[in-house]
């Protein structure tokens, strides 16, 4: 029987059984003899082995059946000890790595090591004064309070939460490639040429596979070619150095892992979200009520029944309007599903500097649109690490919350830790030669802070694994920014830190202000718009070149969107048409020609090279066919003030 067809639905149940392990995992370790917990662990590892044992697929099925195998004996006993739960937890990661070596069409990566350990108890007795801290360390797993401990907290829409320790954390993947070793003609003893870089090659990494394997080679195959996979963090050429000086070697040659991109690409083609029956058939109702109304329309266009053309239409629109709302729906998944592997991240970070640090998740369980759900994950994990690096000195709280703000989604990463000085950013700005000194002068407390997410803005003292190579915020900024959100940061010393990601609902769906600049129309995402004003010419002051006016006791820059887009102005008349947006944390007056009105659009994805334009975000498709481009305002507000090296927000020369 053809198993390939359910791949797809393999991977995706097994991704689900392993999320599931690593929570009740931290569960249980929160009471080592809740039975139902022990039980259910039992059923997850149970159902991973079943799926695996009926997919062919050997090395998963072995591995969690000897989880199995693990929590059945648990089950019987009741309880489980302290040290199982890394040694579970160790498990559950390799599992997810096998998990990866099938997704991406590889050999499942070898298991026997595992296998052959077992959990090791607690040191009792150690004589080394450094040893015996590491061996404090090890028995303070089982304790939420102590150093590099974790205790998280899950907080849901339902307002239910559940408190534990967490434990583990999955290691970064070495390459995988394969090693192609040519003899030599006429090499004497070959074979032993070959079982000699194979031990190399194990020397080197994980040896997966050979052709010839050790088996043939020890009984006296002749070999002129090795083949091998080797998965390994050395580098291609410190491994050719090494083969090249045993006897015999000819030529060496490494192929790059091609199926990665081929994951890749399949991965996009079978992605799949779960979606609720009821959702589906709300879709074959709406669908049969559409062919009704398409019927109806070809009936009063035929017959010029233009009262019934008009109720079709506006019925038709309705419906529309109502399966909008469901695929939005279907296309929404949790942020829980990002945020699983945020507690072993802060585990490890914790440990490594020796700190205590409690976790909070609140409200994990708001649907988030799939793509911005896929896009959010490595700002998330970067915002994090940096809260338990930078913020948290020795002991103290950081807490992911997510909640509903209308069409946008509000995730926000904060710390209670010693929270970060904007005179100390603008200095270092100024040392790095990112702003003058004048620059500076005029920032506010507000885009001081955004000076973090400048490339190359680092104000560690020493480069760690985590920090201090000036890297990092200025891709979560892009991240956001692509995504048609924006980034906000609030703190003060010793007062902790605050991002605010502010993301839009959906991507693909959105609704949009139409505005005319230069003869074209141009779209401008909802989410950017704070108000429009139909301002009043004379209450403009100053000249063509540097613009401002009051609003609500504010005085607020006002730019031209036409000048730049590079398109030409028209002469101002009594009113002027402005749309207020916000640019680090700014209010900013951008002047069009005039308001065209609000539609929902879908938003296309722009090809190279026009991708490649600053503020271009998307284009959409008018009624009559014309095509029309989405201007992100922000990047191209942010782009005047790099080139302009007088500019300072909300100062005097920030006019347009």
């Amino acid at each position: 029987m053809d198993m390939s067809q359910y791949r797809g639905l393999f991977f995706s149940e097994t991704r689900e059984h392993i999320n599931n392990l690593n929570k009740l995992v931290v569960t249980l370790e929160q009471e080592p003899g809740h039975r139902e917990t022990i039980n259910a662990l039992f059923r997850e590892a149970h159902s991973i082995k079943g799926m695996a044992a009926t997919m062919g697929f050997d090395h998963t099925a072995r591995l969690s059946h000897r989880l199995e195998d693990m929590l059945d004996g648990f089950r019987a006993s009741g309880e489980v000890s302290a040290p199982v739960f890394d040694y579970l937890l160790d498990g559950i990661d390799l599992l997810e790595g096998l998990l990866d070596d099938l997704q991406g069409n590889q050999p499942e990566r070898s298991i026997d090591a595992f296998l052959r350990k077992q959990p090791q108890p607690p040191t009792q007795k150690v004589d080394d004064p450094a040893e015996e801290n590491l061996a404090d360390n090890a028995l303070a797993v089982a304790n939420a309070g102590a150093p590099g401990a974790v205790s998280i907290t899950i907080e849901t829409g339902d307002d239910k939460s559940a408190e534990s320790p967490v434990r583990g954390a999955a290691a970064e993947e070495p390459d995988l490639f394969q090693v192609l070793v040519d003899l030599l003609e006429d090499t004497p003893a070959s074979a032993a040429r070959c079982l000699l870089i194979l031990r190399e090659l194990a020397g080197s990494g994980e040896l997966i596979t050979s052709k010839p394997d050790m088996a043939s080679l020890r009984q006296g195959e002749p070999c002129e070619r090795l083949q091998a996979w080797l998965r390994t963090s050395l580098t291609k050429q410190h491994i050719e150095e090494a083969l090249r000086k045993i006897s015999g070697v000819a030529n060496v040659r490494f192929i790059d892992d091609r199926r990665q991109r081929e994951r890749s690409s399949s991965d996009e083609a079978g992605r799949t979200v779960r979606v609720r029956t009821d959702l589906l058939d709300q879709f074959v109702n709406l669908t049969g009520e559409l062919i009704t109304r398409r019927y109806m329309l070809h009936s009063a266009a035929r017959h010029q029944d233009w009262n019934e053309l008009t109720q079709s239409l506006t019925e038709t629109g309705r419906l529309i309007d109502d399966l909008h709302h469901h695929v939005l729906q279907s296309r929404l998944m949790p942020l829980e599903n990002i945020t699983g592997r945020l507690p072993r991240i802060v585990r490890d970070l914790s440990r490594k500097a020796d700190k205590k640090v409690t976790l909070r998740l609140i409200g994990v369980d708001v649907g988030i649109d799939r793509v911005v759900l896929e896009e959010l994950t490595d700002p998330l994990v970067h915002l994090v690490r940096n809260a338990v690096d930078h913020g948290i000195d020795k002991e103290g709280v950081v807490t992911v919350t997510a909640r509903r703000e209308r069409d946008l989604v509000l995730i926000e990463v904060a710390d209670d830790g010693r929270g970060m000085d904007p005179e100390l950013l603008r200095r270092k700005a100024v040392e790095q030669g990112l702003l003058t000194a004048r620059q500076a002068e005029g920032l506010s407390e507000h885009d001081a802070l955004m000076l973090v997410c400048q490339p190359g803005l680092s104000t560690a003292e020493e480069v760690t694994e985590t920090s201090g190579r000036g890297v990092g915020m200025d891709v979560v900024k892009a991240a956001v920014v692509n995504l048609g959100g924006t980034l906000a940061i609030t703190s003060a010393p010793n007062q902790g830190t605050r991002f605010q990601m502010h993301l839009p609902f959906s991507i693909a769906i959105i609704k949009l202000l139409m505005v005319s600049c230069g003869g074209h129309h141009i779209a401008i995402p909802i989410t950017r718009v704070q108000r429009m004003l139909d301002l009043p010419s004379g209450e403009i002051e100053g000249s063509a070149v540097q613009r401002v006016f009051r609003l609500d006791g504010e005085i607020v820059s006002l730019w031209s969107l036409n000048r730049a887009l590079g398109l030409p102005e028209e002469p101002a008349g009594e009113i002027t048409w402005v749309v207020l947006t916000e640019l680090m944390g700014r209010r900013i007056g951008l002047q069009v020609d005039r308001f065209l009105g609000h539609r929902e659009a879908f938003v296309k994805k722009i090809g190279f090279p026009l991708n490649l334009l600053t503020g271009l975000s998307g284009a959409t498709v008018e009624g009559d066919g014309r095509v029309v481009f989405i201007i992100d305002p922000q990047p191209l507000l942010e782009e005047r003030q790099l080139l302009d090296q007088d500019w300072t927000p909300g100062g005097p020369d920030a006019l347009s």
